[in-house]
């Protein structure tokens, strides 16, 4: 398994959490909205690294628009829970690095 698939799941199992109604919200709000800082880089390190070994990109571009506006209450945790689902859904697909 690559680096990238890894990292989608990771990132997915976290944006998952930020989906919860009132556990995310409490993270995000507790923690000042860094939780949102800390997925936009995790997403970008994710991209970078599935441009590279040729995965299903669409989670992480996704996760990224999600950590933009993730700050708005209903929105952001209807973009967390698209976002985490359309990353679990990359991650089970195979990149060109794993078919070597």
């Amino acid at each position: 398994m690559s680096v990238s698939r890894i990292l989608k799941w990771v990132s997915g199992g976290l944006e998952a959490i930020l989906g919860i109604p009132i556990l995310g919200g409490s993270i995000v709000l507790g923690f000042f909205w860094v939780p949102l800082g800390i997925m936009l880089v995790l997403h970008i390190i994710t991209l970078v690294l599935t441009k590279k070994d040729g995965g299903a990109t669409t989670g992480s571009i996704l996760g990224i628009v999600t950590s933009c506006i993730g700050w708005i209450p209903i929105v952001g945790m209807i973009m967390h829970i698209l976002s985490a689902i359309f990353l679990m859904l990359d991650a089970n697909k195979l990149d060109r690095a794993s078919t070597r």
